[in-house]
């Protein structure tokens, strides 16, 4: 995208979002949780946060700037010295809805980019107000971002804004939205679900990246590379879920039990047999569709061969290399230095067979190629 005769801006703040962190309730969702979190002393620190990324745009020339009233924009645009036009108020304490009739009214007055600042549950209202049909940036402010709507910090927005205010050309894309369970947050359960999209200005390196790159907070990538799996599974199709913590995920994500150092055996979202032998595996899929969830077991990198021998030389010949899908975040492969992932089925043939570049899922809708060997080093 790029803006021709300077840019029209929509600022959008939740002023309540991040709003439970400081005071560790892990959200902000729901009037009762504000409610506390006040109580408790916290300090709303979204309209300072967006006062830093509108900074930026104080010496660009060719800008308007559209907003809210009060702390839901107007006051951060005053904090940073940047002009601004108030579209609209609402009382407060704001809502979910308050967000979404803003952001609407935004959009009509002429805005042509929203500005937000807020955390996972304010992109999910904005992807029910305004989908995909005007492009959006996020301050990130609040308790929850595994979101990929977010520039890194409230800097990087305003550095991002002010190329696109300057007449350079930015590329859009999609960004995925989603949003955690806060209940189960709270109760040390992550829970994440893909909600909808966005689209956002394409600069990577002003962008937090989700999915893939950098440096990982390894819990929750293992939740977005298995929440992939949770929500891609096929109907009338037999998923047997390896052994190892990392599988261990998807099963929290899809609500069922989970054998820990076992293989448990999941159709149509049910678990229809738990801690399964090799024999019982085979004749239980029979000539049926079939899949395999495995990670990375052992320290030097094993698929099979290592705490998950009842994938069997038979099963895995049964099931085929396009049926097994392989969970490990980029952490977990680094550590392995490039070497290989290993395979020590104690079938020599069968092991040499499935050498090669395997697709790893390391991420939400991520993957990348990896190397598989038979004896650690070559193929």
């Amino acid at each position: 995208m790029k803006a021709e005769h300077g840019l029209c801006l929509g600022v959008l703040v939740n002023p309540y979002a991040g709003l439970g962190g400081s005071v560790a309730l892990k959200g902000s969702d729901g009037i009762a949780t504000r409610e506390e979190a006040l109580r408790r002393g916290a300090i709303a620190q979204a309209p300072a946060r967006m006062a830093r990324a509108l900074s930026a745009l104080k010496e660009v020339g060719e800008l308007r700037v559209l907003t809210w009233a009060g702390d839901m924009g107007e006051s951060s645009c005053q904090i940073a010295g940047v002009a601004c036009e108030v579209v609209g108020q609402s009382i407060m304490p704001s809502s979910p809805e308050d967000t979404c009739h803003a952001a609407t009214a935004l959009e009509k007055a002429g805005a042509e980019l929203i500005l937000f600042a807020g955390g996972d549950g304010t992109a999910r209202d904005l992807v029910d107000a305004l989908g995909t049909r005007l492009p959006v940036l996020g301050v990130p402010a609040g308790c929850k971002m595994h979101s990929a709507v977010y520039a890194i910090n409230p800097e990087a927005a305003g550095a991002l804004l002010a190329k696109l205010a300057a007449g350079e050309l930015v590329a859009l894309q999609p960004a995925e939205v989603r949003d955690i369970d806060e209940v189960a947050f709270r109760d040390g359960v992550v829970r994440a679900r893909h909600y909808g999209e966005l689209q956002v200005p394409a600069e990577a390196r002003y962008l937090q990246q989700v999915k893939c790159g950098g440096r990982e907070v390894e819990d929750l990538v293992v939740t977005e590379a298995a929440a992939w799996v949770a929500d891609s599974l096929e109907a009338d199709t037999w998923y047997l879920m390896g052994s190892g913590s990392t599988v261990a995920v998807v099963m929290e994500q899809l609500g069922l039990e989970n054998t820990l150092l076992g293989v448990d055996v999941v159709y149509n979202h049910e678990v229809v047999r738990s801690d399964a032998s090799a024999s019982e595996l085979l004749a239980l899929i029979g000539d049926q569709p079939a899949k395999a969830v495995i990670t990375v077991i052992g320290g030097q990198g094993h698929l099979f061969g290592r705490g998950n021998q009842q994938f069997s030389p038979a099963l895995i010949r049964r099931l085929g290399k396009d049926n097994i899908q392989i969970l490990a975040t980029r952490t977990k492969l680094q550590t392995l230095e490039g070497r290989p992932l290993v395979v020590d089925t104690g079938d020599p043939l069968l092991d040499r067979a499935l050498c090669g570049l395997w697709p790893v899922t390391t991420g939400y809708e991520d993957q990348i190629l990896y190397r598989v060997a038979a004896d650690g080093g070559s193929e």
